[in-house]
């Protein structure tokens, strides 16, 4: 018997159970614990993970949950052409909650920025499954709303991960990598992968 949850687009009354689905998912996530600071670590954490989703996703992009909010995915659209200045409005309160890790943030964003497509593509901002919920399908339901629409459209689909055991899901959904680079400043191995349309 299937476990997976109906998933529907996110709203503004989901914000609050999907940042604490987020803060969950990347408590231990190896890109968020290099750029971010142990000190109040979680509470920094769900505080980015709100801005994400309530100024970038809900307001710019597009985003899908379980009926629970117990899996969440976010994303930026080739529609999303606001972004950008909401991210340069956004930076100093990003700065402000990456504490000692600031400096880090920003390398880390300067080394990967050009493996980023400069095309409009669907790009998979954050995602993330309870931790107590993880293996049940949720993760691909949350995913897979967007890949449809950008199907739809004709778009690649793009994404970022920091974990070697992510790749091999993300290849199941039609992901291939196209680099791979180690972060400086003992920053950890980044993988970046694109789905062309289907």
């Amino acid at each position: 018997m299937s476990s997976v949850s109906p998933v529907r687009p996110a709203t503004r009354a989901d914000v609050g159970a999907a940042v604490r689905t987020l803060g969950r998912a990347f408590a231990d996530y190896p890109w968020t614990r290099h750029t971010i600071a142990a000190d109040g670590h979680q509470r920094r954490l769900e505080a980015f993970q709100e801005l994400f989703v309530a100024r970038i996703g809900l307001e710019h992009g597009r985003g899908w949950v379980t009926d629970d909010c117990a899996a969440v995915s976010v994303w930026t659209t080739p529609d999303s052409t606001e972004v950008g200045s909401v991210f340069a409005e956004l930076a100093p309160r990003f700065a402000e909650l990456a504490g000692d890790r600031a400096p880090f943030a920003e390398e880390a964003e300067r080394v990967v920025s050009p493996y980023r497509p400069q095309e409009p593509v669907w790009f998979l901002g954050t995602v993330g499954v309870d931790p107590e919920r993880q293996g049940n399908g949720l993760g691909s339901a949350v995913i897979r709303p967007g890949l449809a629409e950008a199907d739809r459209v004709g778009a690649a689909a793009f994404l970022e991960t920091s974990l070697e055991g992510n790749v091999r899901f993300y290849q199941r959904l039609g992901f291939v990598v196209t680099a791979d680079v180690r972060l400086p400043s003992g920053g950890p191995r980044t993988w970046f992968m694109t789905r062309p349309p289907h």
